[in-house]
C-alpha cells in the first residue's frame, strides 16, 4: 500500500509540532501515526504478550537473571556480573510502567504503547532493568504485579507492598542483597506504586528504611483533568502523542473504577500525609516537557524539597511520555534518560 493510502490515524497536533524532538516526530510520523490508539479498540488481553518495543535499546549482559514466584504474581531477579560487596548488593525495586506493542498490519512495525497498571509482563522493560543492574552496580528486582481490568486497585498496591517486604526480609539470603540499601523505582504507573510504597514503608510498624526513590515520567494524582488546575500541563498538553488524555482516561477507568478511590493517597500519592513526606527517601524525578503527567511530577517533586527530602527534578525538552522505552537507535533524548537514571541511582548507593 503507498504512503498515500495509509490513513493517519494519530497526526502531530498543531499545538506540539514546533515543539516535539525532532528524533521523534520522524519516527512517530514513520509508524505510529498510522495505528489506532489502543483506547479506541476493543480490549484484548492477549496485547500484553506482544514483542518487545521498536526502538528501545538491548538488555546488556549481567551475571544472573532468574524468575520467582511469590504466589500471586513473579519477581524477576538481575544479578551483576561482578562479585558483590561484602555487606552484599544494594537493590532496586522495580515497577515497569506497563507498555505493549501492537503490531502494524501494514509494515509489520512493532510500536510502543504506554500501559497504565494494565499491560506489559515481567518482559516488558528487562533493557531498562539490565541498564540499571550493570551501570550501577546493583540487584534489580522486578515486579510483575498484578494488572487491570483483571485484577483493580489495590491490587497492584497489595503486590508492591509484598515484594518489599519479601526483599526486606529475605534479601540478604536468597540475593545476597544489603538491605540496608533499598531503592524502589519504576516508570509511570509503576512509578506511581513506586512512590505510594515509599509512603507506605514509612508509616509501616515498624518502617522500612527505603534509601532512594527513582521515578520515571510518574502518575501523581489520578484526581487531574484538562482543566488544568493544579497542573498546567494537563491542559498545555492535552494534544500530546505517546500518551494523551483519552489513553491516560481509559487505563485510570480500569485501574481504578471506583471514583473514591481515586482520591486516596494509595493511588494518588501527592494525597500522602505529611508525616510520610518527611521521612520519605531522597528522590531522582524525571519529567518530559510534552506529558501531561508533567506537572503533576513537579508538584510531588516539590513537595518532597519542602518536607526537607533531596529531590532532583529533570525534564526533557521536547519528548513526550514514553520516551525511556526508546533509547535504541530511535531517540537520543531516550538514551539520555536511561543514562541519567542509572548514573543517579549508582551516586544515591555510592553516598551510603
Amino acid at each position: 500500500m503507498s504512503e498515500t493510502q495509509r490513513t493517519v490515524h494519530q497526526p502531530i497536533h498543531p499545538d506540539i509540532a514546533g515543539r516535539l524532538d525532532p528524533e521523534y516526530a520522524k519516527f512517530h510520523n514513520a509508524n505510529s501515526a498510522y495505528l489506532v490508539p489502543l483506547h479506541l479498540q476493543s480490549w484484548d488481553p492477549a496485547v500484553r504478550q506482544k514483542p518487545a518495543i521498536l526502538g528501545g535499546s538491548d538488555p546488556l549482559k549481567v551475571g544472573d537473571v532468574k524468575d520467582l514466584s511469590l504466589g500471586k504474581y513473579a519477581i524477576r531477579v538481575f544479578t551483576p556480573e561482578t562479585s558483590a560487596p561484602v555487606p552484599g548488593w544494594p537493590v532496586l525495586l522495580y515497577f515497569h510502567g506497563g507498555a505493549c506493542t501492537l503490531s502494524n498490519e501494514l509494515n509489520g512495525c512493532l510500536l510502543p504503547r504506554t500501559g497504565g497498571w494494565t499491560l506489559g509482563n515481567i518482559s516488558t522493560q528487562n533493557a531498562f532493568c539490565t541498564h540499571m543492574c550493570k551501570r550501577a552496580s546493583c540487584v534489580v528486582v522486578a515486579v510483575d504485579y498484578r494488572l487491570a481490568p483483571e485484577n483493580p486497585y489495590p491490587a497492584a498496591v497489595e503486590d508492591a507492598i509484598e515484594a518489599l517486604g519479601w526483599v526486606y526480609q529475605n534479601g540478604k539470603a536468597q540475593l545476597n542483597a544489603d538491605v540496608t540499601k533499598i531503592a524502589v523505582g519504576g516508570s509511570s504507573s509503576g512509578a506511581n506504586l513506586a512512590a505510594v510504597l515509599t509512603h507506605k514503608a514509612a508509616l509501616a510498624d515498624p518502617p522500612i528504611p527505603l534509601a532512594f526513590q527513582l521515578l520515571v515520567v510518574p502518575v501523581i494524582d489520578n484526581t487531574a483533568t484538562t482543566s488544568g488546575v493544579p497542573y498546567k500541563s494537563w491542559a498545555e498538553n492535552q494534544n500530546t502523542i505517546g500518551l494523551s488524555v483519552g489513553r491516560m482516561l481509559w487505563f485510570r477507568d480500569y485501574y481504578l473504577p471506583n471514583e473514591k478511590d481515586r482520591l486516596a493517597w494509595e493511588s494518588s500519592p501527592i494525597f500522602a500525609p505529611e508525616e510520610s513526606f518527611r521521612k520519605a527517601p531522597p528522590a531522582w524525578i524525571a519529567a518530559a516537557e510534552l506529558d501531561i503527567l508533567r506537572d503533576e511530577a513537579i508538584v510531588y517533586g516539590e513537595k518532597l524539597q519542602e518536607a526537607g527530602v533531596d529531590v532532583e527534578i529533570k525534564i526533557y525538552k521536547g519528548a513526550p511520555h514514553p520516551i525511556m522505552s526508546m533509547d535504541g537507535a530511535v531517540l537520543a533524548i531516550g538514551r539520555q534518560l536511561v543514562s541519567d537514571a542509572a548514573d543517579a541511582l549508582g551516586r544515591a548507593f555510592e553516598t551510603l
